[in-house]
């Protein structure tokens, strides 16, 4: 009988440690390969597949674009949507072909790359205030210090009579108002930190700008994403999203007072008209708190980032000539697909500027698009 036992025991370990090392190698060997192919792809891997990462604010353009691009081209593009501070830390650690932000890279970022960066346009696009009221059916309307006051924590509740004053007839409950901002390094937190901060003093002092703030109350959700399913999750929610992502998940969004004093609704026109302006040689610009009277004042444009020099870690010229190519087409052809997602165009100015910035792109020296 003991010897049975000890069959038993033994038999049950073999199964056990055989069971222990198959989970390894399909979880750890596979993670272990997602790396190295993330790595050799970005370097000197398969050259008709480029990866990028970043932006969650432009991932339905990008799933559409690429879709598109590979369809009638072979390219392949891996666009994985991490959020614009991940895909600059990417591009940083050069283990992408390209990175993506609502933000243009700031002085600690400069100092981290080796090599300069350059900042493509790619498309404009509203941050929108989204919200959670069960049964309410009217559109609400904001105003700039109305905003400032309900993310830093001085009104919390939607019956407050600030909330009230500016949406008159409206029945608004009770309920204890819930932020939703972003956890992660965010280009779309940098665009609606920024107009806070340009409309708020109190905001700007205590809180400031940024792609990462210390937020004075509320919850944190990764990505446009996350943060669109804490607002829909929570009764007196509110939080600020792409537009694409409030129209897809059919959240309603609010108006937004402009420097005019016009109630503005976020559409593709009203940022059309908020990113009508000059646009620097380097492209990097804000679009917050617009001029226009009737541009919608939280919005921006988003870009793609890529090193000037693209002939670094065993990379081809085919492979940087590809790359050039896909951005290219992106600022032109690829522009028709904005207005169906619910991103405004380049206007022909963004458009100029950009071509004049990817010629600039080099390899070994020589520029890349002649």
């Amino acid at each position: 009988m003991k010897k049975n036992f000890l069959h038993k025991i033994l038999t049950a370990s073999v199964i056990l440690f055989a069971a222990i090392s198959l989970s390894s190698c399909g979880s750890g060997g596979g993670s272990d390969k997602k790396s190295d192919s993330t790595s050799s792809a970005s370097t000197s891997g398969d050259d008709n597949a480029l990866i990028g990462a970043g932006s969650s604010f432009d991932n339905p353009l990008f799933s559409k674009m690429f879709y598109d691009y590979n369809t009638s081209n072979g390219l392949k593009v891996d666009y994985q949507s991490v959020g614009s501070g991940a895909g600059i830390s990417q591009l940083t650690s050069r283990t992408v072909d390209f990175g993506a932000s609502d933000a243009p890279m700031n002085g600690k970022q400069d100092s981290a790359v080796t090599s300069p960066v350059l900042h493509i346009p790619v498309t404009a696009g509203a941050v929108v205030l989204s919200y959670s009221l069960a049964g309410l059916k009217d559109t609400l309307k904001f105003t700039p210090s109305l905003l400032a006051d309900i993310f830093l924590g001085n009104i919390t509740k939607w019956n407050d009579p600030k909330i009230a004053a500016e949406n008159k007839g409206v029945n608004l409950p009770a309920t204890a108002i819930t932020i939703a901002h972003r956890a992660d390094g965010s280009g779309t937190s940098n665009i609606f930190t920024t107009y806070l901060s340009k409309v708020s003093e109190e905001w700007s002092k205590k809180v400031g700008k940024g792609s990462s703030v210390n937020w004075p109350v509320g919850l944190g959700g990764k990505g446009n994403d996350g943060v669109a399913s804490l607002i829909k999750q929570t009764p007196g929610g509110i939080g600020y999203i792409e537009l694409a992502y409030a129209v897809q998940n059919s959240m309603p969004y609010a108006k937004i007072q402009n420097k005019s004093g016009e109630f503005i609704t976020p559409s593709i026109g009203s940022v059309t008209a908020a990113a009508n302006i000059t646009i620097p040689a380097d492209s990097k610009v804000s679009l917050t708190n617009t001029e226009a009277k009737d541009g919608y004042p939280i919005a921006g444009f988003s870009w793609v980032l890529i090193y000037k020099e693209q002939k670094y870690n065993n990379r081809s010229a085919d492979r940087a000539a590809k790359l050039l190519k896909l951005l290219s087409w992106m600022i032109h052809d690829g522009q028709k697909f904005s207005g169906a997602l619910y991103y405004a165009p380049l206007s022909p100015a963004a458009v100029t500027t950009g071509d004049a910035i990817l010629k600039t792109a080099t390899y070994d020296g020589k520029p890349i698009l002649q």
